[in-house]
């Protein structure tokens, strides 16, 4: 077998050793060039929250630039935990961790509130420690994520997440003059265009480096037209190693503690769906030890984070999508992604070439890649028996109710800040909405019934019995017209149709 075919083979999984999909092994570099595709996929997610936080803490670029290095480098090795693994740590599954997003407005009021960034680190520290010792209840949720749910979820997810691919698209900063310019979102289009192209090349390998290649060809061409900007890179030392707790010890406060204990909630309910997800889409057995090792790897990094100067450490949904559509299911992939990760927190020059790659190229990648994730979802939904029970509305109230907050962000602006707090992500009111639709009517049947709603009515198909009685042996349907025995079309009487009108 020539190299061309070993690496196709061993990207698709042929001719691997016998076991779970996640466990496959790939040449070193082909698994250092999927791992760097993952980096790619989520570096602009990564490093928007320690953007946001410092400029919140009136920080300045080299303190922001510190943050930054320091979200890569924990990031990098709370993925290499979570994928590798140690005896309870790590669901062993193609996760990448990094800065979680739904801690970042509790973030800013903690900052805003008096306690500055020493108080962020504090209440994380708390907060993960908590969590990690609620882990093993979260764990057992696995039999309340049948197919109903998590499809839905999933679906949510990538819902979610166009609003993000679409920003990118339109260049990232809505305060810019070029802001959702004719050239940006062109440049994104053509990016787009390069995924769908290249995914249709016959190679497996170039298939599978779509999204990486798409985004070397994207940036190419945002160098030609100037829309790329790589003067900075050279600016900035070349190697530095986060110092702990270099902007001063943390400190504890009660309110910002309990505040961040409902963003670790969050976080935990997230983690969860997003392993269930990516096990799904991997085709391997997620239960309730494996759930549990994966939420204390979540709030042990989490936990961590704070002496390295980052913050709280979450799975990235975007990552789930490149599994999905790349097909490259092996947990060492994304732990060759982690090293990478480690790498950028080590050397800022590596981060400030990454950083260069125009947020349009990465918007349109992503329309590809959080579409995956909803295309997914959909898929296990086509697995849920719907017939004669209240599956479809569990589906329609979960996905409606999730994209509440993504079609009116201001939706619960009014609301008691703990319940923003969990209802503003649409993926975990998803995740709650369906979880507590399948207790209600799968779980709890009393007072079920097999026609309660139009919902089940409308789940099944009906046929009138005088139908069928004026129907003779032999009688059959061909291209929507009624055939006898004797292959002759038969007649049917339209007049009571008529009537109505």
């Amino acid at each position: 077998m020539n190299t061309k075919k070993k690496l196709a083979a061993a990207a698709t999984g042929k001719g691997a050793r016998p076991g779970r999909p996640e466990d496959q092994r790939l040449p070193v570099g082909s698994m250092f060039a999927y791992g760097f595709q993952h980096v790619l996929t989520m570096y602009g997610g990564i490093i928007a929250p320690p953007l946001i936080i410092g400029a919140a803490a009136g920080m300045n670029s080299q303190d922001i630039g510190l943050l930054i290095a320091a979200c890569l480098f924990v990031g990098g090795l709370a993925t290499i935990l979570q994928t590798v693994g140690i005896p309870f740590f790590g669901s062993q599954l193609p996760l990448v961790q990094g800065v979680s997003f739904a801690g970042v407005s509790t973030m800013v009021a903690i900052v805003h509130g008096g306690g500055g960034i020493q108080a962020v680190f504090g209440s994380v520290i708390a907060a993960s420690l908590i969590g990690l010792l609620i882990t093993p209840l979260f764990s057992k949720i696995i039999r309340f994520f049948p197919p109903v749910v998590t499809g839905t979820v999933i679906t949510t997810i990538g819902l979610t997440l166009m609003p993000v691919a679409a920003n990118w698209a339109m260049g990232g900063n809505n305060k810019a003059p070029n802001y959702g310019s004719v050239a940006n979102i062109g440049l994104a289009a053509g990016t787009m265009g390069i995924v769908l192209l290249l995914s249709k090349v016959g190679s497996a390998a170039i298939s599978r480096l779509s999204i990486l290649l798409a985004m070397v060809l994207g940036t190419l061409i945002a160098l030609v037209f100037g829309m790329a900007d790589f003067s900075k890179v050279g600016q900035g030392e070349i190697v530095a190693f986060p110092t702990p707790f270099a902007f001063g010890p943390p400190t504890f406060e009660i309110a910002a503690i309990v505040s961040m204990l409902i963003v670790i909630l969050v976080t935990l309910t997230e983690t969860s769906a997003d392993i269930i997800a990516v096990g799904e889409i991997v085709g391997t057995k997620v239960d309730s030890k494996r759930i549990g090792n994966g939420l204390r790897a979540d709030m042990l990094s989490s936990a961590v984070s704070p002496l390295f100067n980052s913050f709280t450490q979450s799975a990235f949904a975007q990552n789930v999508g490149l599994v999905a559509i790349t097909g490259v299911k092996s947990r060492f992939v994304v732990s060759a992604g982690g090293v990478i990760l480690v790498v950028l927190g080590l050397l800022p020059v590596l981060g400030r070439v990454v950083a260069a790659v125009p947020t349009p190229v990465l918007g349109g990648a992503g329309v590809v890649l959080f579409g995956t994730v909803a295309a997914s979802g959909i898929r296990t939904l086509s697995k849920v028996d719907y017939k004669n029970n209240m599956n479809l509305i569990v589906v329609a109230a979960s996905i409606g109710f999730g994209m509440i907050p993504i079609a009116a962000p201001t939706f619960y602006d009014q609301f008691p800040s703990w319940f923003g707090t969990i209802f503003h992500s649409g993926i975990s009111s998803a995740a709650v909405m369906a979880i507590l639709l399948n207790l209600l009517f799968n779980h709890f049947r009393a007072g079920n019934s097999d026609n309660q709603s139009v919902f089940v009515a409308g789940t099944e198909r009906l046929v009138k019995a005088e139908a069928l009685r004026s129907l003779a042996d032999g009688d059959r349907f061909e291209n929507g017209k009624l055939i006898d025995c004797d292959g002759k079309e038969v007649r049917i009487d339209s007049a009571e149709k008529a009537s109505e009108h």
